[in-house]
């Protein structure tokens, strides 16, 4: 046996059959002949100097030094390819991948696209929205905009305008519901997603905020923001909507936030990329452009006032 590594082709060969525990599905995988298949495993076994799967009659498996194996194998491709992507994306600058929530996508950034395109018409953006925390060091992503209390280990993390959330609803329902306490009667739309914020920003915590007497009740319940606005949109009720997805349509007119009391939270959107990654022109362009967008619209509406919500009883 020797310390010397064996051919690449080998051990990704090695790979797939370990993964499949099928050399006809590994050599389909790899797109050779299942005859080349096992001949790199063949000549693996011979640098090896021992069998590294037992043949059976219509399958194959692991001996005790292919299972020791196939984990570090499987590790050192996903390695190989994580610093491959992150190689190729370096020097790929007009191209920039971006992944934010489904919400955040829907109601803040894809409105905006088109000034970001304007200001930088040689970056291509391309979005990926989901909640699905992915890996900038593994995942074909070069930046991340992520909402919560940062746990950003490892990556250069630049925290955004802080968050707030207030009563939004269509200007004819505000006309039924003029006063704060006019909501204990008023169809209240609930949003499930942000119901991890500590201390709690719902629905009960607003009406501590707001000096209403009685209990909130919920006609309707969202596990997304973005579903939660729409509804609102509808005139389906009253939603708890947050500043960065809201301020759009208080702009627009298209809801109203009447009662100038909002909670405020200690969460906040945070942009993210690998560390020393973050002055790469392309990143450095996007983080500049969306924290300036970030600050325009933190004080709308300019009448507002914030309460913490760890400052309730």
């Amino acid at each position: 046996m020797t310390d010397r590594l064996p051919p690449l082709t080998a051990l990704r060969a090695f790979d797939a059959a370990a993964r499949h525990m099928s050399f006809q599905r590994a050599a389909a995988e790899l797109n050779v002949t299942p005859a080349a298949l096992s001949f790199q495993i063949k000549s693996l076994e011979e640098h090896f100097g021992a069998p590294l799967f037992n043949r059976l009659n219509r399958a194959v498996e692991l001996t005790e030094a292919g299972r020791i194996l196939a984990p570090g194998a499987a590790e050192g491709f996903e390695a190989l390819t994580a610093a491959w992507r992150a190689a190729r994306r370096s020097v790929d600058t007009n191209v920039l991948t971006v992944t934010a929530g489904p919400a955040f996508t829907a109601k803040w950034l894809a409105p905006r696209m088109f000034a970001f395109s304007q200001a930088h018409p040689d970056i291509e953006l391309r979005v990926t929205a989901g909640l699905r925390m992915m890996d900038l060091n593994r995942d074909e992503v070069d930046v991340a905009i992520r909402f919560g209390y940062g746990d950003d280990e490892g990556l250069y993390s630049q925290p955004l305008e802080p968050e707030w959330l207030t009563p939004v609803m269509l200007p004819e329902m505000a006309r039924r519901f003029s006063t704060p306490q006019d909501l204990v009667n008023a169809p209240l739309i609930h949003n499930s997603s942000d119901d991890f914020l500590d201390p709690p920003c719902d629905w009960a915590a607003w009406f501590r905020a707001a000096g209403v007497d009685g209990a909130p009740r919920v006609s309707a319940s969202f596990s997304q923001s973005d579903h939660a606005l729409d509804a609102a949109l509808s005139g389906a009720g009253v939603a708890l909507g947050r500043r960065t997805f809201v301020v759009k349509y208080l702009s627009d007119g298209r809801l109203v936030a009447p009662f100038k009391i909002a909670l405020g939270t200690a969460a906040k959107f945070r942009f993210l990329c690998r560390l020393g990654q973050e002055d790469r022109p392309d990143i450095a362009a996007f983080r500049d452009w969306i924290s300036a967008e970030m600050v325009k619209t933190a004080s709308c509406p300019t009448d507002m006032k914030v309460v913490p919500a760890g400052g309730l009883a």
